[in-house]
């Protein structure tokens, strides 16, 4: 048999890659409606559709809640963390609603919120929710914020999704012809 009719070896079949999509920040604030200062997260690391997200906030020095919270101990706020656990949900609900431009999604309640370490800047937040329970218009997520593997803190949020008032049509009054009136 010469060489050239030697089957060559044929590479190992490598695993099927998993299915992690990641977004950053500009495909966040296609999805969120949230601006700076408001907006609480920086990148999405993973993403399983419908069951669980991981995304990354970036604790900087310059949010301007530091000012104020506190001067000379600047503590990020627990409610801007569970804020943030809320836009990572937000992230994963509306990436499978169609028309999310026009919706909102609100919180509509917060459960066993437990803070177990402040976060400060410098610090790098690690968010992950979980889906509990998922409906046509409202989710139940569990949450964890982590700085370097510890726990700062972990809630249970329901959201649920509304119209987006500023995509309403504008009200417009019309009123109604006065029959007394002729017509023009």
């Amino acid at each position: 048999m010469s060489d050239l009719q030697t089957p060559l070896p044929q590479p190992a079949a490598e695993p099927a890659p998993t299915c992690i999509q990641t977004m950053d920040i500009l495909d966040l604030m296609s999805i969120l409606p949230h601006r700076y200062p408001f907006l609480l997260i920086d990148r999405v690391i993973e993403i399983d559709r419908r069951k669980r997200l991981v995304a990354i906030k970036n604790v900087t020095m310059n949010e301007p809640h530091f000012q104020g919270h506190f001067p000379n101990y600047p503590i990020m706020p627990g409610v801007l963390i569970i804020e943030a656990i809320a836009q990572a949900g937000g992230a994963l609900l509306l990436t499978d609603i169609p028309h999310r431009h026009t919706k909102l999604m609100v919180f509509t309640g917060i459960e066993n919120a437990k803070f177990r370490r402040p976060v400060v800047p410098g610090d790098q937040l690690r968010i992950e929710v979980k889906v509990i329970n998922w409906r046509t218009n409202a989710v139940k997520m569990s949450g964890t914020a982590t700085v370097d593997g510890k726990l700062a803190c972990e809630a249970t949020i329901m959201c649920a999704l509304v119209p987006n008032a500023a995509t309403r049509q504008p009200f417009s009054f019309d009123p109604p012809a006065d029959p007394a009136s002729p017509a023009e």
